[in-house]
């Protein structure tokens, strides 16, 4: 072997065992947390009405749970297709800050542009919160294979759990499956409360929890944007008073 092949077998022996790193990272705690709100959501697409292939293919290419459960919800309430495609790109422009944020850390001076974009398919919640954790551990020139196990292991990984849950949902109780189908929204509240940085958005979160309930009473159908609006608001008064107050 000539010092060419030698230069090119290294990297790529490296590139796969971190690549594994980014398995075994997906294989965590918060990687179980989102696999079992994949339960839910593998309930939700049956009583839908969806296929066994559509929905792991939903799954694998939709990849963000927010915008599969905003799917799936639009195909219930007889949406058509444009409508269902602008909910659906509408939940997902949440993600487009933490690409942006992300590939950053992801690149150096030999990075190809592709791999980047391949790359952005596997961001949502979860991926993000764990690489960005992470990245500072890993050598830059690893990085991209690094998440590249983490992004596709998370894919892979709760793809195989859905197939298994949509199977076998119709023989579970109907107690037992509606208590499956909570673990969404659980997961979303506990991920988000998490994820949060700032005392802003747990502000937000408290109060659309509260003021929720209230909204559906008195306004039914525009409940979520009502709620959504006036704690969100709300919690950035708040946030800017408490600043205020904090530079007096």
């Amino acid at each position: 072997m000539n010092d060419l092949e030698s230069a090119r077998t290294v990297p790529t022996e490296a590139r796969g065992r971190w690549f594994l790193r980014g398995v075994r990272g997906a294989l965590s705690v918060p990687g179980f947390i989102l696999a079992s709100a994949f339960v839910g959501f593998a309930g939700l697409a049956r009583d839908a009405g969806l296929t066994l292939a559509q929905v792991v293919f939903m799954t694998g290419m939709v990849w963000a749970l927010p915008a599969k459960v905003v799917l799936v919800g639009a195909i219930l309430a007889g949406s058509s297709l444009p409508a269902a495609a602008f909910a659906v790109a509408l939940s997902s422009v949440r993600l487009a800050p933490m690409v942006v944020a992300l590939t950053p850390e992801l690149r150096d001076a030999n990075t190809r542009p592709w791999v980047l974009y391949l790359l952005s398919h596997f961001v949502a919640v979860t991926s993000w919160v764990l690489a960005m954790e992470q990245l500072r551990h890993v050598p830059r020139s690893m990085r991209t294979a690094y998440y590249a196990g983490l992004g596709s292991t998370l894919v892979v990984m709760n793809m195989a759990v859905v197939a298994t849950v949509f199977l076998i949902a119709g023989r579970l109780p109907p107690l037992l499956s509606a208590a499956l189908f909570f673990l969404t929204p659980l997961y979303f509240v506990t991920s988000l409360w998490g994820s949060a940085r700032e005392r802003a958005s747990h502000l937000a979160m408290i109060f659309g929890l509260a003021l929720g309930p209230v909204f559906h009473v008195v306004t039914p159908g525009f409940d979520l944007l009502a709620a959504g609006l006036l704690a969100g608001s709300g919690a950035f008064a708040s946030h800017l008073l408490w600043r205020r107050r904090r530079g007096a």
